[in-house]
């Protein structure tokens, strides 16, 4: 396989003929490799490095600890190995997620709309730590979208628009090593979001798989076009090689919606490795209350729905999984969040 390719971003989008250059070169990318790596500025290294220390400090609690940082109303909080599942298998992965966080006395929460809620944070410094990473991601997010929509032959807000109060959210990941435990770290699976950069440690341990010409990439966020567990045993497959100073990035399922499968949203699995293995993932997303349509026209997508129902499979017995079902609660309109 090639090298893959490596993006400096400007600061700034002002639709030149260079920034269409640069978004084509990117989707020339990913039609080629699946992703393509960001290079990061001294402070944005130096935010990633900060985050990955505080989760691996968290993930580092007594695991009766750890459980105490969860609750029914959000699928923000901790999950321990094995709680998440993949093509009906387990993955022996660790994980605190982070979705937007609503005060129990929010509007929304009092409304009981799913996945609303506080984030349970272990603390201070871990919640000071993975928030301005998220905040660090989310700019590099509009970037990209910006730069991705020019190379499409769209404006800038074609898709930047639809990140603008975005369900944005992260997840910080802690994988066993093989001398531990055995089977999937995580599973082959599609990425439901818009936009996914992720950073992984020295360990490595993320495979992607390529567009394959003529090759049929399903429809994920129909429930019988599940891409979870798809080409597991078909190649091709290739690592991610970890590269100090860089973000990941590769297109989710909404893209792939938006785009009318000009882009395809990328198969990928983190593999067990000889040592214990920490990466975080940070998707950039629209509003939860987005009603998304491809930006050629065609039937729209409720982006909450579309959330809600990916959480609901791959928590089956997750206590916000029980009492959505439980009390039957669905995404609906609510009133507009504040700028």
């Amino acid at each position: 396989m090639p090298d893959p390719r490596t993006f400096s971003l400007p600061e700034t989008v002002h639709g030149t003929a260079t920034d269409r250059a640069l978004g084509r070169a990117m989707l020339d990318a990913w039609r080629r490799d699946g992703y393509f790596l960001l290079a990061l500025d001294a402070r944005r290294a130096s935010t990633v490095t900060n985050a990955l220390t505080a989760s691996r400090s968290f993930f580092g609690l007594p695991a009766a600890s750890k459980r105490m940082y969860v609750n029914d109303l959000t699928y923000s909080g901790y999950a321990a190995s094995g709680e998440e599942v993949t093509a009906g298998k387990v993955d022996h992965c660790e994980v605190f997620t982070v979705c937007r966080d609503f005060p129990l006395d929010h509007p929304r929460v009092l409304d009981r709309l799913p996945c609303h809620g506080p984030v349970p944070w272990p603390g201070r410094h871990y919640r000071r730590a993975v928030r301005t990473l998220m905040g660090d991601l989310g700019g590099l997010g509009d970037t990209v979208l910006a730069l991705l929509a020019l190379g499409l032959g769209h404006a800038p807000a074609a898709l930047t628009g639809h990140a603008a109060d975005g369900w944005h959210h992260l997840r910080a990941l802690r994988y066993p090593s093989t001398a531990r435990e055995s089977g999937n770290g995580l599973g082959v699976h599609t990425d439901y979001g818009m936009l996914v950069l992720t950073v992984q440690d020295e360990a490595g341990g993320l495979y992607v798989r390529p567009p394959v010409e003529g090759e049929h990439r399903g429809r994920n966020w129909l429930p019988e076009e599940s891409t979870a567990g798809v080409y597991e045993d078909r190649g091709p497959w290739h690592p991610v090689v970890p590269v100090p100073g860089t973000v990941t990035a590769f297109p989710g399922d909404i893209l792939q919606f938006l785009t009318g499968g000009s882009l395809v949203s990328t198969p990928h699995q983190a593999k067990l490795t000889a040592r214990e293995r920490y990466s975080i993932a940070y998707f950039h997303e629209p509003s939860f209350d987005a009603e998304l349509r491809p930006l050629d026209g065609g039937e729209p997508l409720h982006y909450g729905t579309h959330f809600t129902n990916m959480f609901l499979r791959c928590y089956p017995d997750r206590p916000a999984t029980r009492r959505i079902l439980r009390e039957g609660l669905v995404p609906r309109p609510a009133a507009p969040l504040p700028a």
